[in-house]
């Protein structure tokens, strides 16, 4: 998928990957808070419609059971998380496999019943 979304344009895999950019500004507390849709300029646009694109090229290549797991993500690094953790590309899982098929490697034994 990296390949895929990075060959249409590179900066969609950096924002699967890294979350997109919310557009946001300083309000009158000096506190940053997301602006509104009538205070987007021309570049904060950009930003959303790159998450778009990338929310529309990581949706179009799902079947209806993946696209019921991530139908309520708001982004696209939303989306990818869930559809890493359903299938299982999480590194604490996959550390875990490893050590399960470790473990029962180093408990394999023939049993007595069993022919040479």
């Amino acid at each position: 998928m990296e390949d895929f979304l990075a060959a249409e344009d590179y900066e969609l895999w950096t924002i699967v990957n890294k979350g997109s950019l919310t557009p946001t500004k300083q309000n009158a507390q000096n506190k940053t808070v997301p602006k509104d849709l009538s205070e987007f300029v021309a570049t904060n646009f950009r930003m959303m419609e790159k998450n778009a694109k990338a929310k529309k090229l990581l949706i179009c290549r799902l079947g209806p059971d993946e696209y019921n797991r991530i139908f309520a993500c708001s982004n696209a690094k939303k989306i990818w998380d869930a559809l890493q953790t359903a299938h299982e590309r999480t590194n604490q899982v996959k550390r875990s496999r490893i050590e399960l098929l470790m473990r029962n490697y180093e408990l394999f034994s023939m049993k007595d019943f069993e022919p040479n």
